[in-house]
């Protein structure tokens, strides 16, 4: 058995179909929810500030996860592990976001509900720091492999 076949599996499951799919759901979730939140913040110059401003962040948060998802669906090959870690970032800012707004909401206002949203953003931004964290690690791991292979490659081509 070749010492590289563990490799080819790895770069074949890179290259599979399913981080495709998945990628082109979150695209039409992402337009879908954009259209949605925009279209209410556009024909909805009468409901309150609070409400307006938090329209605005979810519109600029789709939009932000539908640049992503174009960006992923347009790349020539999926490079999964560095995705990751790029929704992994937009995950800890969206939920840190999140978590900023509730928390001002329950301050502003003094409604416990503000500081319960609050409490569940924090439980949220954990949730994308520990998958940050994974994403990161395995990048690294990915990215050390990769190294070695070329090294390894350039010392049997002498």
């Amino acid at each position: 058995m070749d010492a590289a076949a563990p490799e080819v599996g790895l770069v074949s499951a890179e290259l599979s179909p399913r981080p495709r799919i998945a990628h082109a759901l979150l695209l039409a979730a992402a337009l879908g929810g954009t259209a949605v939140t925009l279209s209410l913040f556009i024909t909805e110059p009468d409901l309150p500030l609070r409400t307006r401003a938090a329209f605005a962040v979810l519109s600029l948060i789709g939009i932000g996860w539908t640049a992503y998802a174009l960006w992923v669906l347009t790349q020539r090959r999926v490079l999964y592990a560095r995705q990751q870690v790029v929704a992994g970032w937009m995950a800890v800012a969206f939920t840190s976001v999140f978590t900023l707004g509730a928390l001002a909401i329950g301050i502003g206002s003094g409604m416990a509900t503000g500081f319960v949203a609050a409490a569940m953003g924090v439980a949220m931004v954990g949730a994308a720091l520990v998958l940050l964290s994974r994403a990161r690690r395995r990048l690294a791991a990915l990215t050390a492999k990769r190294r070695a292979l070329e090294t390894q490659m350039a010392e049997r081509a002498r």
